[in-house]
């Protein structure tokens, strides 16, 4: 008797995802595949694609052992679909259901096709709300609407209180909603960090990266050495151990940086929160519940917390509000190709070489190596937003386009006109010297502006501001840099300028 398609996508590996609502074991199947169009429409970090592969597997053999049935395209089998869509029209054709169930996809050209499903396959196809977030879209929009601001710290407010996360009756916990001021401390030389426990691949993820070996060879990044939680259970060990051994430093130590230490007190559970092995809530309670028994501070929590239920549900709304269009943005006019070095890491400029070293090798950099290292070179120096769009979707295991763009063009680059940012996030060589230790290990000196051993930062940082003066002389948040600015003397303003220009002549 015909049943149902539960057609479930990569990063949708939640027992309770909306697909799976309902589910009869005896009469439905649940149908999953890894295909290269996924893989490839823009060329993965080989970890990324060996993590989604790898939980995928994993996940699928989680739902087998509750007896329901999984019709499972592994890559490269013979006959194996190309696409999502080539997928499931395998799987109807060999299984003749009477409806299709799919929860909504992360991506707008995802949902497009699946717009197009229902006729193509002559099954009607049920698209679900993705209950996972706290936020749908729909009540996004509706806080959106008529409001001439769209800033995250009004949404989380919007989203404390909702949630009930770190409230106190109507107020915040500790009286202020938002502690980033106290998460700001460069990392004392002695700190130690926690040892994070290990993940060796087992027999099933072996066979993964024996695949992306094989078929990814000329993909971004290295593949070896794989020790990421691919599992269920070993995501909730990569939980607890969290809550319990670096969220007590977390707050103070967010932005620092260390050579040598890509993980510092970082959680590193989003890519694990973003294809489902953990649901956001989980983490807000278990960081929550650390709080109240004392075992975390409050600016640690809040600023994790802020992270999940802020700024991950407002780039997602941001996304679903704004699309198609505003994948497109440029509001400066940048225009500048990647250099080289992304590729590589191979660059003079030691914080680069750090933060793209270990993205290379891990899938994986810090919210500061992002934004104010990697990021703030990009705005600074005018690179492409389309192309900075497409490498940092491709670069990071926890990146899809939902979560991806929205921070890159409005965050890192400006391009959407201040639509996510109330200014601009650049910053002169300064900023990485007191967040960081790379400058000492730098080829160039952080305390020059001028010449050829200054460091590219800082007139390209006041290159940047001379630029765009004219725009941002209205933003009240830019006032005091555009006043300094305007106090230097010409020659001293030109003779940066000239830096700034033969650096980026030597970059291609």
């Amino acid at each position: 008797m015909p049943g149902t398609l539960r057609f479930l996508l990569g990063d949708q590996l939640s027992r309770s995802v909306s697909s799976l609502d309902g589910l009869d074991p005896h009469g439905d199947v649940v149908v999953m595949a890894e295909v290269g169009e996924e893989a490839t429409y823009v060329p993965h970090h080989k970890k990324k694609i060996a993590f989604l592969f790898a939980a995928m597997r994993h996940f699928a053999d989680d739902l087998r052992g509750e007896g329901i049935t999984v019709d499972y395209a592994a890559f490269g089998q013979a006959g194996g679909p190309a696409s999502l869509t080539e997928a499931l029209q395998q799987a109807v054709e060999r299984h003749r259901p009477d409806r299709i169930v799919v929860t909504e996809p992360g991506e707008w050209r995802v949902l497009q096709a699946m717009c197009d499903w229902s006729d193509l396959f002559g099954c009607p196809v049920e698209i679900r709300e993705d209950r996972r977030f706290l936020c749908s879209t729909e009540v996004f929009a509706r806080w959106a609407e008529g409001r001439k601001d769209l800033r995250m710290e009004f949404f989380y407010r919007e989203m404390r209180r909702s949630t009930g996360y770190l409230m106190r009756g109507k107020d915040p916990e500790g009286g202020a909603w938002n502690l980033d001021k106290e998460n700001r401390k460069p990392l004392p030389k002695t700190l130690a960090v926690p040892e994070r426990p290990s993940f060796l691949p087992d027999a099933t993820t072996r066979r993964v990266l024996d695949t992306v070996a094989r078929d990814f060879a000329d993909h971004f990044g290295d593949l070896d050495p794989f020790d990421y939680p691919v599992t269920r259970e070993d995501a909730l060990v990569a939980l607890d151990w969290f809550v319990e051994n670096a969220l007590p430093l977390y707050g103070d130590y967010q932005d620092a940086m260390r050579t040598g230490e890509p993980l510092l007190f970082h959680s590193n559970l989003s890519a694990l929160i973003n294809c489902g092995l953990l649901l956001p809530a989980e983490c807000c309670r278990r960081a929550e519940d650390a709080y109240h028994s004392g075992a975390a501070p409050l600016n640690a929590v809040e600023g994790f917390i802020r992270q999940i239920i802020g700024w991950r549900e407002y780039v997602r709304g941001i996304y679903w509000l704004k699309m198609p269009d505003y994948a497109a943005s440029n509001a400066l006019g940048a225009d500048r190709p990647l250099p080289a070095f992304f590729w590589t890491g191979d660059t003079d400029l030691n914080c680069l070489a750090q933060a793209i070293g270990e993205t290379k090798a891990n899938a994986y950099a810090h919210h500061i190596q992002r934004l104010m290292v990697i990021g703030n070179f990009c705005l600074l120096a005018g690179l492409d937003p389309r192309a900075v769009q497409e490498w940092y979707l491709l670069v990071y295991h926890d990146a899809y386009e939902w979560v991806e763009m929205p921070n890159v063009v409005g965050m890192i680059l400006f391009a959407d006109g201040g639509l996510l940012a109330s200014k601009p996030y650049a910053a002169s060589g300064a900023y990485i010297d007191r967040m960081s230790d790379y400058c000492g290990g730098c080829r160039y000196d952080v305390k020059q502006r001028v010449g050829p051993d200054a460091c590219p930062f800082n007139p390209l940082y006041w290159d940047f501001l001379a630029r765009h003066r004219q725009r941002f002389s209205g933003n009240r948040r830019m006032a005091m840099m555009i006043a300094t600015l305007d106090r230097m003397e010409p020659g001293q303003l030109a003779a940066m300028r000239a830096t700034a220009s033969a650096f980026l002549d030597d970059l291609g």
